[in-house]
Parts: structure tokens; C-alpha cells; sequence
């Protein structure tokens, strides 16, 4: 399997959320992971950022972020040019979709989770 640098958007550190489920399975895979969210903390070893930070070689971007919270990473993420973004179920957002597909960008609607399970990431 092919290491796959993976930022979580909307990344925490509670146990009862997705973000946070997928940044353990993202790390349990081998895949190297940043993360940021709205608190600094620590999941599997990972650093939660609460701000912006310089990216390189990002293959995917997965968010969990609602549509509203995203517009402010528009710029942030399109400029990183990762192969692809994910929208996980809730996040799905037609105006960004259309924005990363224009820029090369690769949008996907489906659930990283299920993507991992599957083999399919």
C-alpha cells in the first residue's frame, strides 16, 4: 500500500467523532497525517493545528468542516494542489466541488472511513 499524506480538515480529539475515527485508521494504515481543527491537541501521535500551516506533497485533503466553515480554506487548499479532496457525508459542498474540479483538483463524495475499510483510499 502506497503512503498517502492525508490532511484532516475539522480534525479533534473526541473520541465520538469521525474526524477523529479516521485520523486513527488513516495513522493505523501507514498513511502520514496532518491535521486541523478548532482545538491544539494530539490524536495517534498527530498534532492538531488550529491554524493554517505550510503543506507539501499533499495527496489528499479530507474534510470534516460543514460547507460554511470550508470557504475559508478555499484558497489554502486549492494553492497546496493536492490530488484530491474528500467530502465526507455532510460536508458535501456543489460551489467548492466545482472550484477544486476547475483547478485540477479531483473532489470525491464518499466517507474516508468506508474508503479505508474497503481498501479503496
Amino acid at each position: 500500500m502506497k503512503n498517502k499524506k492525508t490532511l484532516v480538515l475539522g480534525a479533534t480529539a473526541k473520541p465520538d467523532k469521525y474526524a477523529y475515527l479516521a485520523i486513527n485508521k488513516l495513522v493505523e494504515k501507514g498513511h502520514s497525517v496532518l491535521a486541523i481543527g478548532q482545538n491544539t491537541s494530539e490524536v495517534a501521535g498527530v498534532k492538531i493545528y488550529t491554524k493554517q500551516i505550510p503543506l507539501a506533497n499533499i495527496d489528499t485533503v479530507t474534510l470534516y468542516l460543514n460547507p460554511k466553515r470550508q470557504v475559508e480554506y478555499y484558497n489554502y487548499i486549492i494553492e497546496t494542489k493536492p490530488k484530491r479532496v474528500i467530502f465526507n457525508p455532510g460536508t458535501e459542498n456543489p460551489q467548492f466541488l466545482q472550484l477544486l474540479e476547475s483547478n485540477g483538483i479531483k473532489a470525491q463524495v464518499a466517507c474516508t472511513l468506508v474508503l479505508l475499510a474497503t481498501n479503496q483510499y
